[in-house]
């Protein structure tokens, strides 16, 4: 085999490879033998099929395969035996073959880049620590003596009132096009018996629960809205509707108090057990923020001192994934605030940065694993599987055996697992400064 480089530039390598149409013609001779040895073919005995009629039927097929296994074969020597350590996956030009001659194709490749270790030392940030106050936890409190709120009837007769629960009938139909006669069109899903509605409340098209403030029982009235353009059925989006609503029935929803009998009702034996289970979520909501707080500071560190060339490939590759996404946040008008009014040349140039950075924080981020034997264990691992499988009820096993066959799913378990460790290696060595804060310190949103 011969090879000769035909490009270095910067991380960017590419080569022609020459492999002799002997070595071809020998492979190709030894796997006809081979599948000779093992036809079946009617008018012929096991393992005696003549060598042209092997040749006839699958001469084409198994040149196919030698001149594909001979490609990858040489590629592999040519990385390996350079020591190169591709970005990406070769690419693979033929450059020439024909019948009893020399096998000659071009690779290209990108390669990883020498990463210099940073000084974990130099790298100064702060890690913020809070713990929720009694306050916190009360106001908590009332919101799970919200959730487990009840309805209780309306004995005296009265107006209905905002927050008031009315229960009713309704027949929804679709308003008659201008110059049309009739009562509309029913559609489905407008219709609803004993349906219970919070007056002047959320869950309903827009202007539906506000009609219905100062109905009594026995009353019937007409509810006309719109459908919102962006309604979830096309059939009705934007279009106007009419909404008979009959007044059967008025509650009112009662919240219980915070006490004992609420913390027995949703599984806990005393109140001061479903405090301290409180204040215990509510301490690993904030300990998990500021972990995301010292990572994100951490990483801002390393990316303003990671100085060297990442691979252009990946940076396409991280960028046309994200740019899908923005394709896609445009179609559907929801793209983020910051990213309204700017035009598609910003955006791309504004998104291709975000993917830049991404890639050289991984590629630190791997290095710093490998150089320093940071590795995701197999129990560990396993753990993350079961977690994952644990999010669904009675297919735990199928979604165990999904990742066992599926090795690339597993590694989006075990990509983050590696990340964190990294993240503790880095923190033991920087200089961290641990500050004692309020809830809402940690909370509020990082200044721009």
């Amino acid at each position: 085999m011969q090879v000769t480089e035909v490009a270095n530039e910067g991380l960017k390598r590419a080569y022609t490879v020459v492999v002799p149409a002997g070595d071809i013609a020998a492979e190709r001779k030894k796997r006809l033998a081979e599948l000779g040895r093992d036809l079946r073919i009617p008018g012929f005995r096991p393992g005696k099929v003549p060598p042209k009629v092997v040749e006839q039927r699958y001469g084409q097929a198994v040149m196919g395969e030698v001149l594909e296994q001979s490609v990858n074969k040489a590629t592999d020597q040519v990385v390996t035996d350079r020591g190169l350590r591709p970005a990406v996956q070769p690419k693979i030009e033929l450059v020439n073959f024909a019948p009893e001659t020399d096998l000659e194709f071009k690779v290209e490749l990108e390669v990883l880049p020498e990463i210099p270790m940073p000084d974990f030392a130099g790298i100064a940030v702060e890690r913020l620590k809070a713990e929720p106050s009694e306050e916190q936890v009360e106001k908590a409190l009332e919101t799970i003596a919200s959730r487990n709120r009840k309805l209780e009837d309306v004995a005296e007769p009265k107006p209905t009132e905002k927050g008031d629960i009315l229960v009713c009938d309704f027949v929804g139909r679709i308003d008659p096009a201008e110059g049309e006669e009739g009562p509309g069109e029913a559609f489905p899903g407008g219709t609803a018996t004993d349906m219970p509605v919070e007056v002047d409340g959320p869950g309903f098209i827009p202007g539906f629960t506000e009609q219905l403030v100062g109905m009594n029982i026995g009353d019937e009235r007409e509810v006309k809205v719109t459908f919102p353009e962006e309604y979830g059925s096309k059939d009705l989006a934007g279009k106007k509707a009419t909404f008979t609503v009959t007044a059967k029935g008025l509650k009112r929803s009662v919240t219980p108090p915070a006490d004992e009998d609420l913390a027995k009702s949703i599984g806990f034996e005393t109140l001061d057990a479903l405090k301290e289970a409180v204040k215990g979520s509510l301490q690993q909501e904030y300990d998990q923020l500021a972990r995301l707080k010292v990572k994100r500071a951490l990483l801002d560190a390393l990316a303003n001192r990671a100085e060297f060339p990442v691979p252009g490939s990946m940076i396409e590759a991280e960028f046309g994934q994200i740019w899908q996404r923005v394709e896609q946040d445009l179609k559907a008008g929801r793209l983020d605030e910051d990213d309204k009014g700017k035009d598609e040349e910003t955006l791309k140039a504004e998104y291709r940065g975000i993917a830049e950075r991404r890639i050289r924080l991984g590629l630190l981020l791997s290095e710093i694993g490998r150089t320093n034997n940071i590795t995701v264990t197999g129990d560990e691992l396993a753990r993350a599987m079961r977690q994952e499988a644990a999010r669904y009820p009675g297919q735990e096993q199928m979604v165990m055996d999904f990742f066992r066959k599926n090795p690339q799913a597993a590694d989006n378990l075990r990509n983050p697992i590696f990340e964190e460790k990294v993240v503790d290696f880095m923190l033991e060595l920087a200089q961290v400064t641990d500050r004692t804060v309020s809830p809402e310190e940690l909370t509020a949103p990082a200044a721009a």
